[in-house]
């Protein structure tokens, strides 16, 4: 029983998080057999969609080459191989595999081994790898020699993927995490044939609030400690080839001053949302800075969000959001000239590419929707002209044209206009014409930290679409599609908004004809997790299967309790409870406190008991409440993946077991046999 401003709260299930105790994992073992027993009759479909799936998954494939000082890199998946290949060349020479993690899964079950040019030293002599075998997100960092191909007997432990080598190729910048909180909070740096168990702590992040990183600049010429909380962030710098220095302080920390910093030629830019909510860019010579010295370059212009800056010696890169539509804005360091990449298409994701090379005169970028698979562009700044250097294979026969993609805009209760990107199929080979009113639909949403939810091509969703569904991305508040306004309409005080958009979204999409009233189901994972659980409590009739994915749901018990991860820095996303007004409100949606004697719709729980963001016993008790205290019929299962973390299974294709069985799990339910849906 908990007490907290005189509220007395009783969690029956409050023992299940004790990891270390045997029953507990007797508890979740019992739960994937009873899971496995209730799905058993969906088998042949699971089986059925895997195949489908894998079947759209090229076994060979290789990424488009980029390059990175001399050589040209680039990832390989071979058949019947869970994990990729990443290899070099020099223009013209032999292939040399810099890494197989295929090597390093032999004696796990789960494995995630970080490939990125910046655990290349200088030289490309040696590549540090981050290495994590439980999904904790708790690293070794491997050092590999790539000229003998061996791996070196020093092992960084305890680490984060996070790394940057120092210019003098010998020196490796690291940082680590709490081991409790899991919060990263220092940076240590390690020199090459010491012992890591004397590794120097150059920074310590004091404020529990805070996380801390470290990278190099894109010029190579610094070092920096980045600190970030929800609304602030404070950069450190020092040059690259001055390890042994110390960091300076670039600008303070001021709350509600999120600022982000790189370098170029003789300047510092910075991009920030001082007296710009959806940030600006500036530039200074001085170091350390004032905004007083700031010569602004790109001013903050309404309606416009300036998500992302990557900088090249001669150029800048800027990823820019409008109605929730994103362009890349190409602009010159001295004469300031500008082009525009711009893309005609209902709904759509445009991300800057792999661009290694700071003296490059090439932008990659990377374009995909719903319905169109990933296609890499190469952009010439000196010809204006971009070059289509690869759309990812689809086998199988698929067609873009066979598939229909939409934005349209939903009304809330409060009469904000929520952004919906659908996709469907909008004829059937099997059955001809099925008219969208009598579909079944599948809602996603998410709505947290301001992440933007982008709608990208997903190739295992296709057995969805051709199977009758329509596929809706809610673009809840809460997200960032529409600026930092829309972000701040749905957290702390205002979370609910998130809740409301998701449910006015599906009930205007019923009402436009997009589905069935009644073969609506629901996803989300992790945060949106909480919002499956939300929603449920508030409307549990609207959906009739919901899959929530490793969901946050013990809100209020979660963020009390500082010992658990992430819960000190979520405080400007959620509140701290410590507070009355936020203790109320918390309470008043939390999924788990809410649960009530009502039919809930079908549910099918996924958590992981080394998740490192979400801990397991919050869905594990949510299902147990929520069996205990349902009155309807609806099916409440919980599969707990005892190998994994957070992000679910490693394997490219044990995941797509996982996405067949939830697959099977809604279509079981929203197209039953016999339902003429499918």
């Amino acid at each position: 029983m908990f007490t907290d401003h005189g509220v007395r709260r009783i969690d029956p299930y409050y023992w299940l998080r004790e990891r270390e105790n045997p029953e507990v994992l007797e508890y979740l073992t019992a739960e994937n057999a009873y899971c496995e027993e209730r799905l058993a009759g969906t088998l042949p479909l699971q089986n059925e969609l895997y195949e489908e799936i894998t079947g759209r998954i090229p076994e060979t494939d290789q990424s488009v080459p980029y390059s990175y000082l001399g050589y040209l890199y680039s990832t390989r998946l071979e058949s019947g191989l869970d994990y990729p290949i990443h290899v070099r060349q020099t223009e013209g020479g032999p292939e040399e595999v810099v890494l197989d993690v295929n090597d390093l899964a032999d004696e796990h079950s789960y494995v995630e081994a970080i490939f990125r040019p910046s655990g290349l030293s200088p030289g490309q002599q040696l590549l540090a790898v981050p290495v994590d075998t439980t999904g904790r997100r708790i690293y070794t960092i491997l050092l590999k020699d790539l000229e003998s191909g061996t791996l070196l007997e020093e092992r960084i432990r305890g680490a984060t993927s996070n790394l940057a080598w120092a210019n003098d190729g010998k020196t490796l910048f690291y940082a680590r995490r709490d081991p409790v909180t899991l919060r990263e909070h220092q940076i240590y740096r390690h020199v090459l044939g010491s012992d890591p168990a004397a590794d120097e702590l150059v920074y310590e992040e004091q404020d529990e609030a805070y996380t801390c990183w470290v990278f190099k600049t894109r010029s190579q010429g610094y070092l920096m400690i980045g600190s970030h909380q929800t609304v602030a962030t404070e950069y450190r710098f020092l040059a690259a080839d001055d390890p042994q220095g110390e960091f300076q302080l670039f600008l303070e920390r001021q709350r509600n001053h999120e600022y982000h910093l790189d370098h170029a030629g003789d300047h510092f830019y910075v991009r920030t949302n001082l007296d710009a909510p959806d940030f600006r860019m500036v530039r200074t010579r001085r170091e350390p800075s004032e905004p007083t010295t700031w010569e602004e370059i790109v001013p903050a212009r309404p309606g416009v969000i300036l998500e992302d800056v990557q900088h090249f010696q001669t150029f800048c890169a800027l990823l820019e959001r409008t109605e929730a539509r994103s362009s890349i804005r190409l602009r010159t360091h001295e004469s300031g000239s500008e082009t525009m990449l711009t893309f005609d298409m209902s709904a759509y994701c445009l991300r800057i590419g792999d661009n290694f090379e700071f003296d490059a005169g090439v932008l990659r970028y990377e374009l995909s929707s719903p319905v169109e698979p990933l296609s890499v562009f190469d952009f010439d700044f000196g010809s204006g002209a971009s070059t289509l250097r690869k759309r990812d294979p689809v086998p199988g026969g698929f067609e873009s044209s066979n598939y229909r993609c939409e934005r349209v805009w939903a009304h809330a209760r409060d009469g904000t206009r929520i952004p919906v990107s659908l996709a469907y199929r909008p004829s059937l080979d099997a059955g001809g014409e099925f008219p969208l009113q009598e579909r079944p639909m599948l809602v996603y949403g998410y709505g947290s930290y301001g992440i933007s939810v982008e709608p990208v091509f997903d190739a295992a969703r296709l057995s969805l679409l051709d199977r009758g569904f329509v596929h809706a991305i809610v673009h809840v508040r809460g997200g960032g599609e529409l600026g930092r306004a829309w972000y701040e309409g749905a957290k702390l005080l205002t979370k609910k908004n998130t809740f409301n958009d998701f449910i006015d979204a599906t009930d205007y999409l019923v009402a436009q004809g997009y589905a069935h009233p009644n073969r609506i189901s629901a996803v989300g994972r992790s945060a949106g997790g909480l919002l499956m659980g939300a929603v449920m409590n508030e409307r549990p009739e609207l959906f009739k299967a919901v899959v929530a994915g490793v969901p946050f749901v013990d809100v209020v018990t979660t963020m009390l309790d500082h010992r658990i991860p992430l819960t000190t820095g979520e405080y400007d996303e959620w509140g701290d409870p410590a507070d009355k007004t936020f203790f109320d409100y918390m309470l008043s949606y939390s999924p788990y406190d809410n649960v009530a004697p009502v039919a809930h719709p079908h549910l099918l729980v996924t958590t992981a008991l080394h998740d490192s963001q979400v801990q397991y016993w919050e869905p594990a008790k949510w299902v147990a409440r929520l069996r205990a205290t349902s009155n309807g019929t609806g099916e409440i299962l919980l599969r707990t993946d005892l190998e994994a973390g957070h992000g679910g299974a490693s394997g490219r294709y044990k995941r797509y077991r996982d996405t067949a069985m939830e697959y099977a799990f809604l279509l079981a339910h929203v197209c039953p046999p016999g339902s003429g849906t499918v």
